[in-house]
């Protein structure tokens, strides 16, 4: 297997603990945390149907996921540093948000040789106060780079909807309130499904300036299988999914202020089922069917704007992150040792302006 010769930055992995922090699974934890099983159970009971579709597996969210956990998850590798992307804290209203800001910088990361290279935190650009909230971030940590906010809103009802209403890139309040990142020299994580490529794309064009990554290529749901109630149902479907990805994401990196990030391709909500089977994905598996993808991000893109990210452990019920790496490495290894330094490491310092080690 191909090994890299430098130590990986990883752009994207989240944190949470909902033993001790605001989180949606908090009262439940604390009652039957000693009850895996039970709680499991309890979970599928009461959370819709689409959410956990989208989860998969409910252990991995309902157990805290900490710096030594994220390590033991890259035993194989050397990652110098990481950037956390917020994980839907809970007071997510108003200043609630910088709450997680805070908590998120007093992690011990360097206990597990890991540096904490920057924040990306949550705000809602259509909340009056959006300007003084992204100060406060600023005021709570030196690391803050910028903002997420989820737009994630498919048509069919079965699949998850982290946003509120469709379309939200294109809100006008939320538009207004964009303007104030902007001034500020922020960066914006983009994160909507695949059928919003062209919302993205219209938001990019109106601040042409501002740094913008779109998360995990965009997420095309239903590309290796069914999802919801009616996607990804059939072969043509499939390949329909895949065309107006290709033609989407292309249009998209017409934008040079555009990045991308290649994580999150193991999700479930993509059709991934190897959860069902009691298994990760092979190595070999995953090269076999992302490699489409991956060659056509890095055709579009070209080396520069793409960035390698784990989204762990979002994509743990169908991959262990050893086995992403390596499947990612050996994807991306054809395009030469520069592409490979590039894609795990430059590009996610670059545009998250990291110092770098030596």
């Amino acid at each position: 297997m191909t090994r890299l010769d430098f130590a990986i930055i990883d752009p994207h992995i989240h944190q949470w603990d909902p033993y001790h922090t605001p989180h949606s699974a908090a009262l439940l934890v604390k009652a039957l945390g000693k009850y895996p099983t039970v709680m499991d159970k309890v979970v599928r009971l009461v959370k819709p149907k689409p959410l956990l579709d989208t989860l998969g597996l409910t252990a991995y969210a309902l157990n805290p996921y900490l710096p030594e956990h994220y390590q033991t998850d890259t035993s194989l590798f050397s990652v110098e540093s990481v950037v956390h992307v917020e994980a839907n804290w809970h007071h997510h209203k108003g200043f609630g948000v910088v709450e997680e800001t805070d908590w998120i910088q007093q992690l011990d990361f360097k206990a597990q040789g890991l540096k904490l290279g920057a924040i990306v935190a949550t705000a809602d650009p259509r909340d009056r106060k959006f300007k003084d909230i992204l100060k406060a971030h600023q005021d709570v940590s030196p690391l803050f780079r910028g903002i997420r906010k989820m737009a994630a809103w498919h048509q069919d009802s079965g699949v998850y909807r982290w946003c509120d209403r469709p379309h939200l890139y294109q809100n006008k309040k939320f538009l207004k309130g964009f303007e104030q990142l902007a001034k500020m020299g922020l960066s914006f994580d983009a994160w909507g499904y695949s059928s919003q490529l062209n919302e993205i794309t219209a938001l990019a064009q109106q601040f042409p300036d501002t740094p913008i990554v779109v998360d995990h290529l965009a997420t095309p749901v239903g590309l290796f299988g069914a999802v919801g109630k009616k996607t990804g149902k059939t072969l043509a479907q499939r390949n329909a999914i895949f065309k107006q990805w290709q033609h989407d994401i292309a249009h998209l990196a017409e934008q040079k202020n555009v990045h991308a990030k290649i994580s999150g391709l193991m999700m479930p909500v993509l059709g991934h089922t190897y959860y069902k089977q009691h298994r990760t994905a092979t190595i070999a598996e995953m090269a076999s069917l992302l490699t489409p993808l991956i060659q056509h991000a890095i055709a579009v893109f070209g080396i520069e704007r793409i960035m390698y990210a784990s989204n762990f452990p979002m994509d743990k019920p169908n991959t262990t992150l050893n086995d992403l790496i390596h499947a990612y490495i050996q994807m991306i290894a054809p395009y030469g040792d520069q592409a490979l330094h590039a894609i795990f490491r430059q590009n996610a310092a670059n545009f998250y302006q990291l110092p770098l080690e030596p």
